[in-house]
């Protein structure tokens, strides 16, 4: 074979063996990128769930308190029922 066929050869082989290195970068920062918009999104996500739990439990103990408050009401009516029960023993 010629000289120059090998050449030929030579310079494909570096060509494409550039266009694969620099293709394999390109691909490894578009995954990066898709997996840092994926974190991102889990982050925003989580605070979310985050912020809607607090608020739940401030409810829930907002009414705790409510229905202790109603309990002990309730337990005075029910005293004072009993003290004022003409059938009391």
């Amino acid at each position: 074979m010629a000289t120059w066929i090998w050449i030929v050869i030579a310079v494909a082989s570096v060509v494409v063996l550039a266009a694969l290195v620099l293709g394999g970068r390109r691909a490894k920062q578009r995954r990066v990128g898709q997996q840092r918009e994926k974190a991102q999104d889990l982050r925003q996500e989580a605070e979310h769930r985050h912020r809607r739990a607090k608020e739940r439990e401030s409810l829930a103990q907002e009414l705790a308190e409510r229905a202790s408050a109603e309990r002990k009401q309730g337990d005075e009516a029910a005293a004072h029922a009993a003290r004022v029960d003409p059938d009391r023993n």
